[in-house]
């Protein structure tokens, strides 16, 4: 038995060889549809793959998705002397790893008097400024979207230096290397201005601090007001931290910031389901051009067929020729429609999101496989090569 399937695999591959240089017109056609199919898709592919990563990149720039605050924060009663213990916060660090950046914050409501004695001018008998104690070190990779000073971005920072909102700057007219006094209280701290802040919101009026120094000077010593985290992530990873966070911290109230986890998942579904369609319809397209090159395929072998089922050739055997036919092209246009489809997605993802897409190499199997299985199934039109009868070919009836 061994002996009679090595001619017979020897004669599968050359006759295989023989219908595969035929008709190399044909042949390029069906290899030209592929290899488009198999680009286009792999280009695809890659920018849906990509773009989770590009989400997240972009909404982390927007500052913090995560925060813990105090459990009865949510009470209006309560909400401005609600604290949480500075304990948590180890707690959070080791629940978000390398990849979070966590940051407490104490907000206090005191005065601030610059060194030659200029206060914030009044505004409706109002002269308070929020005092805002943080790590000065973390607060530049949690609101990565504000434009602070380089140096905040080393660690080692002191705990008498201070920087300003950028319209607290400009109402004090102070600039760095200046002396403000802050007041709350009985109790004073004197710091210097190192740098200001633009973040083109509320926090433009802010005094922002080391988180030692507020605590000292509002007195509450190991005490915060919350605890933001920029934690990345696809939003099934996000919620799975969040479930993660809500237990290790029972006595808090963990929450994502909504706006950004659900327009997260919101763009990447609406991108993805597109992309993911307009995949479905390259392949479908794909398929139909390579099914009507296999019907003329079937029309012109039908004395080759007659011929080799005439001298004793399985059906299940000419079959199974045509359908390894139809899974080299596949292979060969997949191989070749892929790098160039992977190729195409940088300058794709370029022009997109303004950066260009990672080669991602899990889509390039991928690509190659979904090409290979629509020419199989594009090899349909062959099946009507298993019904023929050698007589009926041979006397002219087929």
């Amino acid at each position: 038995m061994m002996e009679l399937r090595k001619p017979n695999r020897a004669m599968f591959w050359r006759i295989l060889r023989r219908l595969l240089g035929a008709n190399r017109g044909r042949l390029f056609v069906m290899l030209l549809a592929l290899g488009a199919g198999a680009a286009v898709t792999a280009a695809l592919l890659n920018l849906q793959v990509d773009a989770k990563r590009r989400l997240t990149t972009e909404f982390r720039s927007f500052g913090a998705n995560i925060v813990v605050a105090p459990s009865n924060a949510h009470d209006s009663a309560t909400s401005l002397t609600a604290l949480l213990n500075e304990n948590v916060v180890p707690s959070i660090e080791t629940q978000a790893g390398r990849s979070g950046v966590v940051a407490p914050f104490l907000f206090v409501v005191g005065r601030v008097q610059k060194g030659d004695g200029t206060l914030i001018p009044k505004k409706q008998d109002q002269t308070d400024v929020v005092i805002v104690g943080t790590s000065l070190y973390e607060l530049p990779l949690v609101e990565p979207g504000w434009r602070v000073p380089t140096p905040f971005y080393f660690e080692g920072i002191p705990s008498n230096v201070c920087f300003l909102g950028q319209r607290t700057a400009q109402a004090l007219n102070a600039k760095d290397g200046d002396t403000l006094d802050l007041f709350y209280g009985s109790h004073t701290e004197q710091l210097e201005v190192i740098g200001t802040v633009s973040a083109g919101g509320a926090e433009d009026n802010q005094i922002f601090v080391q988180l030692a120094t507020a605590q000292r000077l509002s007195g509450l010593s190991g005490q915060v007001s919350l605890v933001q985290i920029s934690y990345p992530g696809s939003p099934t990873q996000i919620r799975s931290f969040l479930a993660n966070l809500a237990a290790a911290v029972p006595n808090a109230d963990v929450r994502p910031v909504t706006q950004f986890t659900e327009g997260e998942a919101r763009i990447y579904n609406r991108i993805s389901g597109l992309l993911t369609a307009t995949v479905g319809i390259v392949l479908l397209l794909t398929a139909l051009c390579v099914m009507a090159a296999m019907t003329n395929v079937a029309i012109e072998r039908k004395m080759d067929v007659g011929l080799m089922k005439a001298i004793g050739g399985a059906t299940r055997r000419v079959v199974r020729l045509f359908l390894a036919e139809a899974a080299l092209l596949g292979l060969a246009g997949g191989l070749i429609g892929a790098a160039l489809g992977i190729l195409l997605s940088i300058g794709l993802g370029k022009a997109v999101f303004g950066v260009a897409a990672r080669p991602r190499l899990i889509v390039y199997p991928v690509a190659v496989g979904l090409t290979m299985l629509v020419a199989i199934l594009s090899a349909f039109p062959l099946r009507r090569l298993a019904s023929i009868r050698p007589a009926s070919v041979f006397r002219g009836e087929a």
